[in-house]
């Protein structure tokens, strides 16, 4: 059972920031400004390799808290991770002594602990899909969840799928082909137009 932020004063106190599309938050390097709390838009947290590559650790939205910031704040250590608004995003930032006196409340503490056991549950399920799927089979996965989500546009260019998945974009839009070939997507300029999610359905769900 999803469990709601209680409804405590100091909460209710807190300014609204606001955010434009694009904005990085933070990125590992930095000390941990505070504990999120979402009310509006969405936010990519995700891990950046020297190389260039990311890979998409959990997206934030409303209701949710990003716990890669609630883990610094316990620790005491940097952010570990980066994240960057994805369109407009408003949120109220708990600062650090005020998380921490609010950890003594029941309610707080128990909402804070069930984000952690879904985010875990979450990250879970991106390792076994990493190491048990072939790159195409999350890629057909990732599709299909837009699908459910949006209809049957998916608005991801070919660099963003590259960096949810962790790979290369010439290696996604190579994909991207194939799956357009068997007649199963149309590929136009920053969007994906899902014509069969039957077949790719099935294709997501097999084993490597």
């Amino acid at each position: 059972m999803k469990l709601a932020l209680p409804d405590l004063e100091e909460l209710a106190r807190l300014p609204t920031l606001a955010f434009p599309d694009g904005k990085l938050l933070f990125d590992a390097t930095r000390a941990c400004l505070g504990f999120p709390l979402v009310s509006k838009g969405s936010i990519k947290v995700f891990r950046a390799f020297p190389n260039g590559r990311e890979i998409l650790l959990y997206h934030v939205t409303k209701g949710q808290t990003c716990v890669v910031s609630a883990a610094c704040l316990f620790s005491g250590m940097p952010y570990g991770a980066s994240a960057v608004t994805q369109g407009p995003v408003e949120l109220q930032l708990i600062p650090p002594a005020t998380f921490d006196r609010l950890m003594n409340d029941a309610g707080f503490r128990r909402f804070v602990m069930a984000q952690f056991t879904q985010r875990l549950s979450d990250l879970m399920a991106l390792l076994d899909a990493v190491v048990t799927h072939r790159l195409d089979q999350r890629l057909a996965t990732r599709l299909v969840a837009h699908e459910a989500r949006d209809g049957a546009v998916c608005a991801m260019t070919h660099q963003q799928l590259a960096d949810e998945l962790g790979s290369m974009r010439e290696v996604v839009s190579r994909l991207l082909k194939q799956f357009a070939d068997e007649g199963w997507i149309r590929i136009e300029r920053g969007s994906i137009h899902i014509l069969a999610p039957g077949p790719l359905k099935r294709f997501a769900s097999e084993l490597a």
